[in-house]
């Protein structure tokens, strides 16, 4: 397939096609087209840097690779990947990355494990469901680094307004009353974050996952359409998905995913272990790329207003600007009269704080496997944790761009239901829970 050329902040290189055209990506986010689109995207007028390339590229430390194919889903959280493109960060270290939208999680699963894509914006959980054959054929994964925290939602269909379940007790009342598997809720990929929060959540309101309602995977660009379908009564989704089911008329926001676990692991930079191992120095060149990106995206909130322009394209994920600049800057409604500025919003980088491959976090997703059955033993948690999350690549990476890391790779937290997570006893953690597979 023709590379396309989005011209992104700045004129695209003399010679270059521009424009992705709003049928094809209508095509494809509708899973219309088997295909991914494209991206090599013109970094921005006066983003800084030269058109050579700058930080480690001489000598044995030089990117093995000069260009790098990174997927993403047109979701407000791939910001940190379109920036290091769009703004030149890339080029700065070395790179020139050719971003390639996808229509759904599954085909970035594909593309990571048959290498059609170097790296990708990608769920944290649907890596380690590789790495442990669950999700997907087995194969060795790497965690680069974290893209964000938070920002991610749960919401229901507008009918349930009307059939009373407006929060979480009400839905757990509302089922208590109907036979199981009466409703229906969609999250984006078996082993996904999505998938997760929503299990979470409803289990700390009472509400069996697996047994109370049906779950089903919806990619998240479809989400909305398969709600005002009626497919579904609910979903978690990352944003902007939310805000413009509200926009659209079709469902209304009941929890954000801060309010599950404040300043949770989102989406990471992935990649199969097999890539990492073969370009260690692509690997910390792209981290250095995204991290540089990161910090400039939460540097102002200028900045991330200009990301959601970006972001707003239709070379990305193609709405309008508001829908997505109000939940990046931390400007929430819930579609029923309420508004607020969380300060919670989503975080790309917070000193660093955002990015770390955390050890706890990578063994979390692990402890919610096995509560829900898919895994059927306890895995050695911090060993496949440490196999997975590549702290060396990107501690180097860190140290290249000036971004200090933890001395503990391990942190902790209260999330929704009162229960600390601090990763020091997996098994029982994961074996605690009242409601469970």
């Amino acid at each position: 397939m023709k590379a396309k050329q989005a011209d992104v902040g700045g004129a695209a290189k003399s010679g270059e096609p521009t424009g992705i055209g709003r049928r094809d990506f209508l095509r494809q986010s509708a899973g219309l087209a088997t295909g991914a689109t494209l991206i090599g995207v013109a970094p921005a007028a006066g983003a800084g840097f030269s058109p050579g390339f700058g930080t480690h590229v001489t000598g044995s430390d030089a990117p093995e690779l000069r260009e790098v194919r990174v997927g993403f889903m047109p979701l407000t959280d791939c910001a940190s990947v379109v920036v290091a493109a769009a703004e030149g960060f890339d080029r700065k270290h070395g790179l020139h990355i050719v971003l390639e939208r996808e229509t759904s999680w599954a085909s970035v699963r594909d593309k990571l494990v048959n290498r059609q894509l170097d790296a990708a914006h990608v769920l944290y959980g649907l890596v380690y469901g590789l790495h442990l054959g669950i999700g997907g054929p087995k194969q060795d994964m790497n965690v680069l680094m974290t893209l964000n925290n938070n920002g991610q939602g749960i919401s229901f269909a507008r009918q349930m307004e009307a059939l009373g379940a407006v929060d979480g007790p009400s839905l757990a009342r509302l089922i208590a009353g109907h036979p199981a598997g009466s409703f229906t809720f969609a999250q984006t990929f078996p082993t996904g974050t999505h998938a997760m929060w929503l299990y979470y959540w409803l289990a700390a309101n009472g509400i069996h996952p697996l047994h109370d309602v049906k779950s089903i995977v919806v990619p998240p660009p479809q989400m909305i359409a398969a709600c005002r379908a009626g497919s579904m009564h609910g979903f978690c989704v990352g944003e902007p998905w939310n805000q413009q089911g509200i926009v659209d008329g079709v469902s209304f926001s009941v929890a954000s995913s801060q309010d599950i676990w404040n300043d949770h692991p989102e989406k990471v930079l992935g990649a199969s272990a097999a890539w990492t191992e073969a370009n260690p120095h692509t690997a910390r060149a792209l981290v250095a790329a995204v991290l540089d990106a990161s910090r400039w995206i939460d540097a102002s909130d200028a900045n991330r207003r200009r990301a959601a322009e970006l972001m707003a394209g239709a070379a990305f994920v193609d709405t309008r600007y508001e829908i997505i600049a109000g939940r990046m800057l931390g400007q929430y409604e819930d579609g029923r009269g309420r508004n607020w500025t969380d300060p919670m919003r989503m975080k790309f980088f917070a000193d660093g704080a955002v990015n770390f491959p955390w050890l706890s976090d990578g063994m979390w997703l692990m402890t919610q496997f096995r509560r829900w059955g898919l895994l059927a033993e306890d895995p050695d948690y911090p060993a496949v944790a440490r196999q997975v999350n590549r702290i060396d690549i990107y501690t180097d990476a860190a140290s290249t761009v000036g971004v200090g890391v933890p001395a503990n790779a391990m942190r902790s937290h209260r999330l929704i239901d009162g229960v600390v997570w601090d990763g020091s006893d997996p098994a029982r953690y994961a074996g605690s829970f009242a409601v469970h597979a």
